[in-house]
């Protein structure tokens, strides 16, 4: 209320709160950027070091320059950086969850010492040992 009370117009508002997203929009467009490039690969130190520079001293037209040099190629990277994330993923999720007829899966692992406890060729100790680690966790660790 104390904005319109002093006779603040309501298009100085909105140009306010457009000109405050605006550089929020650019500084995270910064971020993106700069985590692009020192993501890459496919450019030395001196290439990062000279992007950076350029976004550094012109930073709206350093910026506009990468996109418009580099903006496909963002995206394919990003990309592929979401795909590996979810082949590792699915990797991880299909060694956890291996069926007991894959000798070389946890639920196979814990099986055989379970089988191994109740012959008694394991101590309790030794059982838990196994588990732990068919698990990939430390002895003792919390489930």
């Amino acid at each position: 209320m104390l904005l319109a009370q002093s006779g603040y117009p309501l298009l100085d508002l909105f140009w306010t709160m457009l000109v405050f997203f605006g550089f929020v929009v650019w500084f995270w467009l910064l971020f993106v950027i700069f985590g692009d490039i020192f993501r890459r690969d496919d450019i030395g130190g001196w290439g990062k070091a000279g992007w950076t520079v350029v976004i550094i001293i012109l930073p709206i037209v350093g910026s506009l320059v990468y996109l418009i040099a580099e903006g496909r190629k963002m995206g394919e990277r990003r990309q592929a950086d979401a795909a590996a994330a979810r082949k590792a993923y699915e990797h991880d999720v299909r060694r956890i969850a291996a069926v007991n007829g894959d000798t070389g899966g946890p639920t196979a692992q814990i099986s055989e010492a379970k089988r191994l406890l109740d012959q008694g060729a394991i101590t309790p100790e030794e059982y838990e040992s196994l588990k732990a680690k068919a698990l990939g966790r430390a002895v003792g660790e919390p489930a």
